[in-house]
């Protein structure tokens, strides 16, 4: 009886305060600060491929729509050699032409990427930059980016080679369900380094949805140093699944890069959460440059 009368009061009193609520609603107009405009630089190097660099131009987080409603495009001049194009919403991509990129390797040759942009048939994504011969690379060895455009901008960084850790076994099972309840889950096992502070990110894609980018997992061993890793999916596969499990051995910088994104996705419309910057491992502007090492191990779950 006493759990019901307080059940009764609390439901009255949202009652009268959403009732009361809805003369409350006032609109304001917010004033936001001008937004400058940054370089924004997304390069991954890997041993044996042309070196490819994507360089964009941000965008206000609030852009404005379009007034005819209508997509728009907006061609490079003189004064702003920028190749605009916008949804009807203002969302689009800002692809700047006026930018140099030098990569600076090992043994101190600098290489120039050149302005074509294109799609890497390996990897699905766009880039603006591309170099002129395959990488070499030892661990321990360090590259330096330079990346600037005609206004002023200014990009910088270095990225060095991670030591290759392989994938120790790579397995699945079922669940000993039936039907569409039959699913798998999927085991993944390292060794770590004992004599470094290392960090690891595993990615499991889908060849059923490429485009599946949730199953990514960040570890360090911080606890576990020198010790087997163990990474255990729950029951969420398919019979027939084709599934990679992809093993990065990450310097510092890119692991907090990718901490920062995984924040800033969890905190991004959420508001009650606390925004996060994105923590680039360039300077001057924002992004990411990176040395990529990593194994591979392809399973069909059958």
């Amino acid at each position: 009886m006493i759990i019901n009368q307080v059940i009764a009061r609390v439901g009255a009193g949202v009652l009268l305060l959403a009732t009361a609520g809805c003369n409350l609603e006032n609109e304001l107009d917010v004033v936001l600060p001008a937004y400058q405009n940054e370089l924004v630089v997304e390069g991954y190097l890997e041993a044996g491929t042309l070196p490819r660099l994507t360089v964009l131009e941000s965008g206000a987080y609030l852009p404005t729509p379009s007034a005819s409603g209508q997509p728009t495009v907006t061609l490079p001049t003189a004064a702003l050699p920028v190749l605009g194009i916008a949804g009807a919403n203002g969302l689009g991509i800002k692809l700047p032409v006026d930018v140099t990129v030098n990569l600076t390797l090992p043994s101190g040759q600098v290489m120039p990427l050149r302005f074509a942009p294109g799609l890497d048939p390996t990897t699905g994504k766009y880039f603006t930059h591309i170099g002129t011969a395959p990488l070499t690379m030892q661990p321990g060895q360090r590259f330096a980016l330079d990346v600037r455009d005609t206004r002023g901008h200014h990009i910088t960084g270095t990225a060095g080679v991670p030591t290759f850790v392989p994938i120790d076994s790579a397995r699945y099972g079922f669940n000993g369900l039936s039907g569409s309840d039959k699913k798998a889950n999927f085991i993944t096992r390292w060794t770590d380094v004992a004599t470094t502070t290392d960090y690891y990110r595993l990615l499991l894609s889908n060849r059923r949805d490429p485009n599946d980018t949730e199953r990514s997992y960040l570890f360090t061993d911080q606890f576990t140093n020198g010790q087997t890793f163990t990474a255990l999916t729950t029951y969420r596969f398919e019979y027939g699944d084709t599934i990679t499990a992809t093993l990065f051995h990450m310097d510092p910088a890119y692991y907090a890069f990718q901490e920062s994104v995984r924040g800033a996705i969890l905190g991004n419309g959420n508001p009650l959460g606390q925004p996060a910057r994105i923590r680039s491992t360039v300077q001057g502007g924002i992004g990411v440059f990176a040395v990529l090492v990593a194994d591979r191990r392809t399973l069909i779950l059958r």
